[in-house]
């Protein structure tokens, strides 16, 4: 699982979500709000948290929670935390390989036309900040 920094500079550069069952996300809720809330993982689920689609936005709908009274979040309020199958798919035609070094991963990458690196002891990491990258380029 990528770290929240990371998923929260994806979100600030552009990365949009469209929850399926299965995302996990934690609340980026306002500052009166208790931190230990935003510090939880929830996975997207039919049974506990589903998606609902309105005309006026997407919301995050907890059904039968009983950890905290929370009934529902808009989307804006979560950040999601893309697993390492859907950054490398997010990378689409960009990704060239993902290779174990001895203490870390390193994620290749074709950023226009240059042959871009990025390394992290944790591959989902190394994903993400190609994929930064990669929005940058795009901006």
């Amino acid at each position: 699982m990528i770290s929240r920094d990371l998923a929260l500079q994806l979100r600030d550069a552009g990365l949009v979500w469209h929850p399926e069952s299965g995302d996990r996300f934690q609340l980026d809720l306002p500052s009166d709000v208790e931190a230990e809330v935003e510090a939880d993982t929830f996975t997207v689920s039919e049974m506990t948290i589903e998606t609902r689609r309105y005309p006026t936005g997407t919301i995050l709908a907890f059904n039968g929670t009983t950890e905290w009274a929370l009934d529902s979040v808009a989307l804006a309020d979560a950040v999601w935390l893309p697993r390492e199958d859907q950054l490398r798919e997010l990378l689409r035609a960009t990704f060239r390989a993902l290779r174990r070094l001895p203490d870390a991963y390193e994620v290749a990458v074709e950023l226009a036309g240059e042959d871009r690196r990025f390394e992290h002891p944790d591959a989902a990491e190394a994903y993400g900040m190609a994929l930064l990258a990669l929005i940058a380029l795009t901006r």
